[in-house]
């Protein structure tokens, strides 16, 4: 039996324009984890049924650090979806990587400090045991193939691949961390896909990430520092395109079957599963 799919669509900054849906319709839900970034807004891409949520509240009003991953992650997996595809913005930390270029990311580094990364904390609410999940590779390849290919239809240019630095924020980087990440080879800086793409992968759900360069960070001699009026401004310059890449993608990944992704997906997070075992008692002498 053909498992249904169900996408997952996690907006940044300036991508959570539900009219891209056809018949939406907001839901609020709650979850062991409190309650997501904002409602859940659900409806069809081109017949394919999809979950739509901002990731920072549709007024952008949580900062990188305070953003409910946990619950954000848990809400999808309980509507249903199989896959989850994002948006983000990112500093650049290469030149060949303008303003407005977009990235299909294939890495990261994590440099995130506060964050719960996993459902398997030992808390009341989370799941038993300890997981130890694989994260490489850290999103899926074939989802990321079918963006590839429907970014390569749409003739949009988009960077193959790529890895993002995940910093705490709110603030941006010093001079100094920037050139310490370019120095281990990173093209972009991010403050949101740790641990967004590890909860994920706990979930059992195919993620995947385009990454938007709004602006240089600040590692270069010339031109100038980023600051929050240029990262939006550029996001806002260019997040049709982002726009119009996931309303060709969403049919594509439909059209696909996912069976043996899925159930691999499940396999990897069933195996990585440490479940405490009660002490074995010794018989009195």
């Amino acid at each position: 039996m053909t498992t249904p799919i169900k996408i997952g669509i996690i907006g940044g900054s300036g991508l959570n324009n539900p009219d891209i849906l056809e018949e939406a319709k907001e839901i609020f839900v709650d979850t062991p984890f409190g309650a997501p970034s904002d409602c859940l807004i659900v409806g069809k891409i081109k017949g394919v049924d999809c979950v739509l949520l901002a990731r920072h509240g549709r007024k952008h009003t949580i900062n990188p650090s305070n953003v409910n991953y946990r619950a954000n992650v848990w809400a999808l997996k309980e509507q249903g979806c199989t896959h989850i595809i994002t948006s983000t913005a990112c500093g650049s930390l290469q030149e060949n990587v303008p303003p407005g270029d977009l990235m299909l990311l294939d890495s990261f580094i994590d440099r995130t400090r506060t964050r719960i990364q996993t459902f398997f904390d030992g808390s009341k609410e989370g799941l038993p045991g300890v997981c130890h999940i694989p994260m490489e590779p850290a999103f899926c390849n074939c989802t990321r193939q079918i963006i590839l290919e429907a970014a390569a239809d749409l003739g949009i240019k988009i960077h193959p691949s790529g890895t993002a630095v995940v910093i705490e924020g709110p603030r941006f980087s010093s001079k100094a961390e920037s050139n310490l990440y370019r120095s281990w080879g990173a093209h972009m800086v991010n403050m949101t896909l740790v641990p967004e793409v590890v909860l994920a992968k706990e979930a059992g759900l195919s993620y995947a990430a385009i990454a938007m360069a709004t602006d240089y960070d600040c590692w270069r001699e010339h031109g100038d520092g980023v600051c929050v009026t240029d990262v939006l401004a550029t996001f806002k310059k260019n997040v049709e395109k982002i726009t119009k890449l996931f309303v060709a993608v969403v049919p594509k990944i439909a059209d696909r079957k996912w069976d043996d992704v899925i159930k691999k997906n499940k396999e990897i997070v069933d195996t990585s599963v440490m479940i405490p075992q009660e002490p074995t008692s010794k018989s009195a002498k």
